[in-house]
Order: structure tokens, then sequence, then C-alpha cells
């Protein structure tokens, strides 16, 4: 019997400087539950979930927007993931690869995978905030959080091509990699479609996202995305992501229906308000809405009640960004000591607006 396609380790896939072939692999899986910390346990479970007999695998999603689910996938789906990956990026055989994601969700599996596919030299460390800690070495494709692509700044040249993902990439961060002139994308995907199946430069602040190969895209009524990759074994998969269609293959994303704010009538993504403040606030924040009297919803900017954030400097970072509307305009600051994230560091709103706050400041 032939041997399956998502069984085949490359002969050429290095992890951490070692060759390994499914024995092996699965020996350093044993070895990496017994022995090794957190993010090596979960690299191991996975591995000998990829490496047995089945020709499916369960993945969970990371709980974001609901609560976590486990779907069951063809292993030979996230093969052609890996591959088509490999064919829109040019991430060919020898080279080399720094693993940093959680092994967990999908982004790490599929870093992974794209390695034991593709005959990548991939290094694993642990998913930490600032993967570049005592890491002097050069790397050909990376993907990374927007919270590590910001912390990596000056050590960002040395990767040849960067994809970010887990979450938007904000103005300042863009910005930041056009002045590094970095080469870097954002990427557009999730559990369900196996990572990307969608990626746009970050050379052009204006840019679209443009399909994977063999993904097309259209819209529902609500204009939120709805997929379509075969290959994939995706098929009419409706999001609550409303875009700006441009063609099956291009798009522009607009923002979460389910985070639309009415406020005076007037339907608001918090997104794009994000995106314009994020040119004029540094630190960790978000919009959502609180309920308003007058308006019904109101605007506010979430932040965690860091002494640092100095509250008369805050208001005038606020005032600069002349490009809100009158309905954009934060009404309020909500202050809470920590924000609420899934493991892979993406906010949960819901469940931090859920809790009681520090404090909330009329402006």
């Amino acid at each position: 019997m032939q041997t399956p396609h998502y069984t085949k380790i490359h002969n050429q896939f290095l992890l951490n400087g070692c060759y390994y072939d499914q024995t092996t692999l699965k020996k350093v899986a044993y070895n990496f539950i017994k022995e090794g910390d957190q993010y090596e346990h979960f690299f191991g479970d996975f591995l000998l979930d990829w490496l047995d007999q089945s020709d499916s695998i369960y993945l969970e999603s990371s709980g974001t927007t609901a609560q976590p689910k486990k779907l069951l996938f063809k292993k030979q789906s996230l093969v052609h993931s890996a591959i088509a990956t490999g064919d829109f990026f040019g991430v060919s055989v020898g080279d080399r690869a720094l693993h940093c994601l959680p092994v967990n969700f999908i982004a790490g599996k599929m870093m992974l995978i794209r390695a034991m596919i593709l005959g990548l030299e991939i290094d694993l460390i642990s998913p930490s905030k600032t993967p570049f800690h005592k890491n002097e070495k050069s790397y050909d494709f990376v993907a990374m959080t927007p919270m590590q692509a910001f912390r990596s700044l000056s050590e960002l040249g040395r990767i040849k091509k960067l994809i970010i993902g887990g979450a938007y990439v904000s103005s300042a961060l863009q910005n930041a990699l056009l002045k590094a002139q970095v080469n870097a994308y954002e990427t557009y995907g999730m559990m369900e479609t196996l990572s990307h199946i969608a990626v746009r430069t970050l050379e052009d602040p204006a840019s679209e996202f443009k399909c994977l190969p063999s993904v097309t895209v259209r819209q529902d009524e609500r204009n939120c995305l709805i997929v379509d990759a075969p290959k994939l074994d995706v098929h009419n998969l409706v999001t609550n992501d409303e875009v700006e269609l441009f063609s099956p293959t291009h798009f522009r994303l607009i923002g979460r229906v389910d985070h639309v704010i009415n406020s005076g009538g007037v339907k608001l993504h918090p997104e794009q308000i994000e995106r314009k403040l994020s040119e004029h606030l540094a630190f960790h924040f978000f919009i959502d809405r609180i309920s308003d009297p007058v308006l019904g919803e109101k605007v506010v900017l979430v932040v965690k009640d860091d002494p640092e954030i100095r509250l008369e400097k805050l208001y005038k970072q606020i005032d600069k960004c002349t490009n809100l509307t009158n309905y954009e305009t934060p009404k309020a600051i909500v202050c809470f000591k920590e924000f609420i994230q899934t493991y892979s560091g993406k906010i949960k709103r819901a469940a931090t607006m859920a809790q009681k706050p520090h404090r909330v400041l009329d402006l």
C-alpha cells in the first residue's frame, strides 16, 4: 500500500538542527511529553496525533469570539494548506524557519507541518513575547503575532519573509515595519480554514487581501465573507467578517459584524476605530461599547489600569486623532486590572467587558 502523503517526513526536514524520520520523531514526542516544558507537551501531543494511523485529526479553536470547539479535519487538507503557503511565498527545501507560536493552536500546528512537508530547517522555541531573546540567527520564513513583531522590531531585519496573524495589524505596527523595511505580510484565516487563506502585503497601507491558490471568496447578504477552498475541504464557509469585495480572490477586511456598535443609529466597527487610534496610542487597548441613555450604545476605550498611562496625556492623544468622526470618538475610558486573553494572546472582548471595571472615566 502506498504511504499517504501526510505521513511522509521530508528527508531534508531539520528540527533544532537534527534530522528526524517518523520513528525518531515519535521518540522526540514522547520525550517532550515526559520531560518538556508546557509548550513542548503540546508539541509532543500534536506530533503523536499527526503520526498515528488515522487519516484525520481533531483541531481546537482558540475561543476568542466563542467557546473553544473541536472539529475533525482530513490530514491531507493540512498538507494542501502547507503546500499552498510554500507556493505563495516561495518557501522551499532547506529554508530556515523559526517556530515561536503556541503548538496547541492552528497557526503553530501549521508551521510544524510546513516544515515537515516542505523540508525546512526549523528552530522550535517557547512562544514568548520576545522570540529573538538570546537568538542571533537569521531566518528565511517566520510567523508571529502582532505583539511578538512589535517587541522584536530591532531584530526583524534578520527575517527574509515575515507573516503576522492571530489579530489585526495596527497602523502603528505597519508604520514601524515600513520604517524598518521589513518584508512582512498580514494573514487572514482561522482554525476552520486551517490557518491563513489570504494575505496582504504590509508594504502598502491600502493593500487588500489576496487569496492563496485554489481559494475563492464571496459575500452573503450581510456583506460577510464566504470562503470556498476545495483542497482544504472548506465549502461555503460563512464568516462574521464584513468585507469590501473586489473580486473572487481579493477583498478588504472591515470588521466583525458581531462587534458592531450601534451608536445613535450609526453602525461603527471597533476594528476600524482601533486602526485609527493605533497611530497615536502605543499601549494595549481595544474599543467596545457601554449603554447610554441617549445614544443607546456609546464607544469606549478599554485599557489596562496601568499607572504608566497618564490620563491627561491620553486625552490629548485622542484629541490628536483628527480622522475620527464624532460618533467614533471614545466617550469614556473603561479601565480593567487585566484583559482576559486566550493562551495565544488574543483578547476575549466579551469576557473582559463582563468583568467589573476598576474604574470608568467620562471624556
